[in-house]
């Protein structure tokens, strides 16, 4: 276990599988103590942190509930003090031609990946203000600044999620640093073929790498920028994609 984020108290929304719990182990190995927030309980993430001599605390959250947000970070504060960097990683992804999409399928989307994104943020930085400051880390996508077919939603609430980073940025520095980091593909559940199409996953794969990131990958970039090496960056967007994206 390294030691660059001892003494700070990380959430990470999502931190039950996939990204979220790439992040949260690597933030528990950097030192930091993490609050480990997922619609259902995060329990074998607090277990792996655990066991590897880390400490973790689990709460249940819909990040798109405004009521659960708030009792979120109300019990977060109260067991640990305050938090010093929020990963808002929380997300799911839709595949759906336009024509086929629902209101039900954009409520649900834009709930989460960008309500959710909103409301946490919000409140993690209403925390931060006048309490020493902090970090927050938005995970974005590289979907969010190119687009793709049958992905509309998706995107479009990642692009969101990008702008409101920026905007972000600039209102609360120099006391909050906020920064995107936009994941290409990514082995994860959400690229499983019983939510994506193989035909998708073969897209996914057609990148300069010629593979798909280990979430792992994902977590390295973040874990630096809620460190100290990281503190003249603010308002950026970091593209973790194997070349998908080259801004």
């Amino acid at each position: 276990m390294n030691s660059i984020l001892t003494g700070k108290r990380v959430l990470v929304t999502g931190a039950s599988r996939g990204i979220g719990k790439a992040i949260a182990l690597a933030m528990a190995e950097a030192g930091a103590t993490v609050a480990l927030a997922a619609r259902t309980a995060a329990n074998e993430t607090k277990m792996e942190i655990e066991q590897a001599g880390g400490r973790a605390v689990c709460y249940r959250c819909d990040v798109g509930d405004e009521m659960q947000v708030l009792k979120l970070l109300g019990d977060v504060v109260s067991d640990l003090g305050n938090v010093d960097v929020l990963i808002n990683n929380a997300g799911v992804i839709l595949e759906k031609p336009l024509l086929q999409t629902q209101m039900d399928d954009f409520d649900r989307l834009m709930s989460v990946n960008l309500r959710g994104a909103f409301l946490v943020g919000r409140e993690a930085i209403r925390r931060m203000t006048g309490n020493g400051g902090g970090r927050v880390i938005n995970i974005a996508s590289d979907l969010g600044y190119f687009g793709r077919e049958q992905f509309s939603v998706y995107c479009a609430s990642k692009a969101a999620v990008i702008a409101l980073t920026k905007s972000w940025a600039r209102e609360f520095a120099p006391e909050i640093l906020v920064n995107s980091v936009s994941p290409g593909p990514v082995d994860t559940d959400m690229l499983d073929v019983q939510s994506m199409s193989p035909e998708w996953r073969k897209k996914e794969e057609d990148i300069p790498l010629r593979r798909i990131a280990r979430p792992e990958e994902i977590a390295g970039i973040v874990v630096f920028l809620a460190g100290p090496g990281a503190t003249f960056i603010t308002g950026q967007g970091f593209g973790v994609n194997g070349g998908s994206v080259m801004p």
